[in-house]
């Protein structure tokens, strides 16, 4: 049997209070559980002590027996010391990313760009050479004959 150290839902509509209890993995979330070891209530100022309340010796009874805590759970753990530091799951996967042939359309866009801004800027030097050239080579200015 897995057990989890996770959270249970209780209060009403709109007005959430949290059982932190010991369950059966394959229980419902607000379904029977082994035993309550907190509670959490989300309504509170972060700062007030009522807020998250644990039970530390039986956490770490359950944790040595092989318990697994859910993320939210690890992290009140890790707050008040009961735990290692959580680290939060940073790893991306590639679901959001587009398909291979749109990857392939984008990579060839973006090629494409990158050479047009190439020859713009090539033509730009050009074209600047060509300025700085041509007053140089330009005729001096002939004077008109007085009458």
């Amino acid at each position: 049997m897995s057990v989890k150290i996770r959270l249970s839902r209780k209060g009403t509509k709109k007005r959430p209070f949290y059982h932190i209890v010991v369950a059966n993995s394959r229980n419902a979330r607000d379904g029977s559980f082994i035993e309550k070891v907190g509670t959490y209530n989300p309504m509170l100022a972060r700062e007030d002590e009522k807020r998250i309340v644990l039970v530390a010796d039986r956490i770490k009874y359950w944790l040595s027996q092989g318990a697994q805590t859910t993320d939210k759970v690890a992290r009140f753990l890790s707050d008040a010391g009961l735990a290692g530091k959580y680290v939060v799951n940073t790893k991306q996967t590639k679901k959001p990313l587009p398909k291979a042939k749109a990857q392939e359309r984008a990579k060839a866009l973006a090629e494409k760009l990158a050479a047009a801004e190439e020859a713009k800027k090539q033509a730009e030097e050009q074209a600047k050479a060509e300025f700085e050239a041509a007053p140089a080579e330009a005729p001096a200015t002939e004077e008109t004959p007085a009458a």
